[in-house]
């Protein structure tokens, strides 16, 4: 009781550790858990680990094949939670770069390792092949924390995301293949074997995991299921649709759960996020588990085995050599600068997947006798290991080298997807500006993302946000929302992460009848609440922009929408095309000159004013209902 109760509390200090120093958690789960276990029984009297998952393969916290079928189901719910985060819409642009990344990149890591492990560890072909299928996986669990505080281009982010998830069950099916040819044995037999097995893991993975997922859609949809029992439901059918698509076809679980999570995370499915925020907290409490548990479950005389010039040797490799490799074949053609390749080739920790089905299929082959078997799981935990620490304490230093930190982030993030928001983003995108719409109605953004607009839907008041590697590029935050609690709210908790470069908000109405209250913060103008601008919008629904002159020029012009309410600045783009924010203070600190513009929300003005020209109107929304 004392060693289960110790793992977890012992995992979350690891989690709130890794939280404040701003690293994956899985570094100090499993050196916690190399402590704890192999390196504990060199300093306790009895030689005994602190904590032991398995002694003598009887004894232990989990007798036999215990710990093997707890990783295994604690594994299929991790991958669960991944496949929910995919939205087919972030690939829209670097599709073609993420298929090869998965496939011709997965092709180069497995023959790669699987030589190098040959030549360099005198390993059989066939424990060498089973080492390099397992390092194949990257992992979001690992990758999420070392970008989330690297403000990158949205697409570099996307691009390790995506390769980081979708990964994970190619690589899970590369092992089992390769467990299988070792089972099976070579020649015909195995071709034969291989080929079956391939395929009715394929079969059975996408067909228990499209089928299911369309199951508890229409469950939920037709409230089948109470509120209450909404998430323990989803559990209990992950873990089925895993146990039963592995009884079909031996290993096919993984592929059904992350497709049955793929699928659910891009249908219109109500308490979606719910589900999410669910399913995270359980594996960051799984992970937490697993990790300790894994590293615990390593012997001293493991360690001993990799402490070695080969093991540098067979890391580097596979770190400068294979893994740049396989990037730069995958990105040929693609629409990726030579910096940003170098950048992904640089980041490629291996997570949760690779380790704990090397600890699987290890103690398997190590029990059967398998030669060299005993150098599968020690030298997984170095790869992720030796990745993880190398990535999380160079990533930041080595995109400054390259090129590809953003000095500085001009992406802007809206808080509030309402009409207003909509056509103000849609002109700033049209603009070159990376624009994320957040809002927790879904019709405001499926409409959102129906003119082309990045939308999230979000609760303002999780830490998702927060922890969203694609928000990395994102500088400015504009809180638009018809509640000015919300938006004094957005102000304090994200104008840290979102906000450096500027953060604003809609003045509220008791700001804009007194004139001394004007909040440093204000948007816009001190004359229009969102009321107004709603308003405004509804009666005019384009932004209008006119060639200015001069600050005078500029200040005149502002004077003017002051005392016509339909009449709303918004933005002074340069004449380098770059946009500035206006504030409700309206204040400038430059000097406007000939080809600086204003633009302005509402009516085209109608005055006649000397040198004062309208350049252009945009195309008012096609749908101008709410």
């Amino acid at each position: 009781m004392v060693e289960l109760a110790g793992i977890i509390v012992l995992g979350i200090i690891a989690q709130w550790v890794a939280w404040r120093l701003k690293l994956p958690a899985i570094l100090p789960l499993i050196l916690i858990g190399l402590l704890v276990g192999p390196i504990a029984s060199l300093y306790t009297e009895d030689g005994l680990k602190l904590i032991e998952p398995i002694f003598n393969g009887q004894k232990g916290l989990f007798p036999g094949d215990g710990l093997y079928y707890f990783v295994s189901l604690a594994i299929s719910i991790i991958l669960f939670e991944g496949g929910l985060t995919l939205k087919m819409s972030e690939i829209k642009n670097v599709g073609p770069v993420i298929t090869k990344l998965i496939t011709l990149g997965s092709v180069v890591t497995f023959f790669g390792a699987a030589i190098s492990a040959y030549y360099i560890f005198g390993l059989n072909w066939q424990v060498s092949f089973l080492f390099s299928a397992l390092i194949i996986v990257t992992g979001p669990t690992v990758i999420t924390p070392i970008l989330r505080n690297i403000p990158l281009k949205k697409d570099i982010s996307t691009v390790l995301k995506w390769e980081g998830i979708l990964i994970d069950p190619i690589g899970a099916l590369a092992a089992v293949l390769v467990f299988e040819f070792i089972s099976v044995g070579e020649g015909q037999a195995y071709t034969l074997t291989a080929l079956v097995e391939f395929g009715k893991i394929v079969l059975f993975g996408t067909t228990f995991g499209f089928t299911f997922a369309h199951a508890l859609t229409y469950s939920i949809k037709k409230n089948f299921i109470p509120h209450y029992l909404l998430n323990v439901v989803s559990l209990s059918l992950v873990l089925m649709v895993f146990v039963m698509s592995d009884l079909f076809a031996h290993e096919s679980g993984l592929l059904a759960v992350v497709v049955m999570g793929m699928v659910l995370g891009n249908i219109d499915l109500p308490n979606l996020k719910e589900l999410l925020y669910f399913k995270e907290s359980l594996s960051i409490l799984l992970i937490s588990i697993l990790f300790i548990l894994l590293a615990a479950n390593i012997n001293i005389s493991d360690l001993e085995l990799i402490l070695n010039w080969k093991t540098v040797g067979l890391f580097a490799v596979i770190v400068f050599v294979i893994r740049p490799l396989g990037v730069f074949l995958s990105t040929h053609g693609s629409s990726l600068k030579l910096k940003e390749k170098l950048f992904i080739s640089w980041v490629g920790p291996r997570g949760i997947v690779a380790a704990g089905i090397a600890s699987l299929f290890g103690s398997k082959l190590l029990a059967r006798g398998e030669a060299g078997a005993e150098y599968i799981t020690p030298l997984v935990f170095m790869i992720v290991l030796g990745t993880v620490l190398l990535n999380a304490t160079t990533a930041r230093v080595f995109a400054k080298l390259v090129g590809v930190f953003l000095k500085k982030s001009n992406g802007i993030l809206i808080i509030g997807a309402s009409k207003m928001s909509r056509l103000i983003g849609e002109y700033l995108q049209k603009n070159g500006r990376h624009v994320v719409l957040i809002d927790n109605n879904q019709t405001n953004v499926a409409k959102a993302k129906k003119i082309g607009l990045d939308a999230i839907a979000a609760n303002i008041y999780s830490d998702t946000l927060s922890d969203n590697i694609e928000l990395n590029d994102v500088g400015f935050l504009m809180a638009l929302t018809g509640n000015s609690d919300i938006n004094k709210y957005v102000i304090n908790k994200f104008t840290k992460h979102f906000g450096e470069n500027g953060s604003f908000r809609l003045i509220t109405d008791d700001e804009m009848n007194n004139p001394e209250s004007n909040p440093k913060d204000g948007l816009f103008s001190q004359t229009d609440d969102y009321i107004k601008l709603t308003e405004t919008v509804r009666e005019y629904p384009s932004i209008n922009e006119i060639e200015l002159e001069s600050t005078e020029h500029y200040n005149s012009l502002i004077d003017i929408t002051n005392k016509d309410g339909r009449i709303i600045p918004i933005f002074l783009k340069t004449p380098e095309g770059e946009l500035q924010i206006i504030s409700s203070h309206s204040d400038v600190h430059e000097e406007i000159t000939d080809g600086f513009i204003l633009v302005y929300l509402g009516k085209v003005f109608d005055i006649e004013t000397d040198n004062v020209k309208q350049i252009s109107n945009e195309e008012e929304e096609a749908d101008d209902s709410e």
